[in-house]
């Protein structure tokens, strides 16, 4: 459901969580009390200067839960050719810490926004006084480097699978050339030391 909004909030430009915050608490509390009972899922567009180009209530649930699919989340985003997105949810019990499915939801759509070029920016819940930015937590910016939910590409697995497998061969010979550096210190023949660790006579003679 697509929301009406005032001509200032459709000229205002959103340079902060806390202006989609004040946006979104007077769009909730135009509801009756038991309205604003229950958990609402909105979803926010932005052109490329950062003004909204809509507001769309894709989620209406019971008074701790809402869901949100992806397809949801970015119909009207494609269709209004948004470059970037926000999500609003509101917690009627007023609590703002996220929850693991507030989390999980937001690095799944953080991932879909990636494979079609809509930058999720922030993900803000709100109650009828207070706000919490994903964004300003820093859990935007962490989830973004999170490889959870995102396709990669079979050559960029098998690169980083042989560089993962590069640096633990590195490791251990540096912990072999650690022990046969001790066991030469302690005297140890140089054929014996080789036995034992692996190390090559010519190596050993450089410790």
């Amino acid at each position: 459901m697509n929301v009406k909004l005032s001509e200032a909030q459709k000229k205002a430009a959103i340079s902060n969580s806390n202006s989609i915050a004040v946006i979104m608490q007077q769009i909730l509390n135009r509801e009756n009390k038991l309205g604003r009972s229950q958990e609402h899922f909105w979803v926010i567009g932005l052109n490329n200067a950062g003004k909204i180009l809509f507001i769309e209530l894709i989620g209406l649930g019971r008074q701790n839960r809402v869901t949100a699919n992806p397809p949801d989340v970015f119909r009207m985003a494609i269709y209004k050719l948004a470059i970037k997105l926000i999500m609003v949810h509101n917690h009627p019990s007023g609590d703002m810490k996220p929850s693991m499915a507030d989390r999980l939801i937001t690095d799944r759509i953080i991932k879909v926004g990636e494979i079609i070029n809509v930058d999720v920016i922030d993900h803000i819940i709100i109650s009828e006084k207070n706000h919490f930015s994903f964004a300003d937590a820093g859990i935007i910016a962490e989830l973004k480097k999170s490889d959870t939910w995102r396709i990669i590409e079979k050559e960029e697995l098998e690169f980083r699978e042989f560089k993962q497998k590069l640096e633990t061969k590195e490791t251990e010979k540096k912990a072999k050339l650690e022990v046969a550096k001790n066991l030469k210190a302690s005297g140890m023949d140089e054929a014996e030391i080789k036995k034992m660790t692996g190390v090559g006579v010519a190596e050993i003679r450089k410790l």
